[in-house]
């Protein structure tokens, strides 16, 4: 019988500024690995983010002070989705997926997440202009505004859906 013998050698290299003090912690941590990334912004994807966060300003700015239940649920839906998008978008511009090592798969959480805001956004509008779209009272455009970008918005967000849906059905998980 034929034996096979595999050896394998594992070598760690380890390389820093001069001076640095490899004991310290200053190599192969958490911040070392963070690095600025533009180029996703230059993407469909990253471009549906920015859009996402500059509507979701637009509508916070157009029902702000909430006048009614319905503009309060509609504010819910807006903050809740902007500060998520703001963190995903902080997240990519400093490549923080990458730099963290666990085993997640993003595309896939990020799917998730952002169909549930589509839904948020959805509900939201809908409630916002059923609420203002026959009302005299003062703040009625301001609040027709916000529900007509928050339609816009919630446009935004299925785009953004769509886009993640193809790239987790293409496999990707980063």
């Amino acid at each position: 019988m034929v034996e096979t013998v595999v050896t394998v050698e594992r070598t760690t290299t380890t390389t820093g500024p001069p001076g640095g003090n490899p004991s310290a912690g200053d190599n192969g941590n958490f911040w070392s690995a963070i690095r600025l990334n533009l180029d996703y912004f230059q993407t469909a994807p990253g471009l549906i983010k920015i859009v996402q966060l500059i509507l979701g300003i637009i509508c916070m700015a157009c029902v702000s002070p909430a006048q009614a239940a319905a503009t309060s649920f509609f504010l819910f839906a807006v903050v809740i989705s902007f500060i998520i998008t703001f963190l995903l978008i902080a997240a990519y511009f400093l490549g923080i997926r990458e730099a963290l090592n666990v085993a997640v798969n993003w595309i896939f959480s990020e799917l998730l997440t952002t169909a549930v805001l589509t839904l948020l956004y959805f509900i939201g509008f809908i409630v916002q202009l059923a609420r203002w779209a026959e009302s005299s009272a003062v703040g009625r455009n301001a609040n027709v505004a916000g529900g007509v970008f928050g339609l816009f918005n919630f446009l935004a967000y299925a785009a953004g859906t769509y886009f993640l849906f193809l790239a987790h059905r293409s496999g990707a998980t980063h």
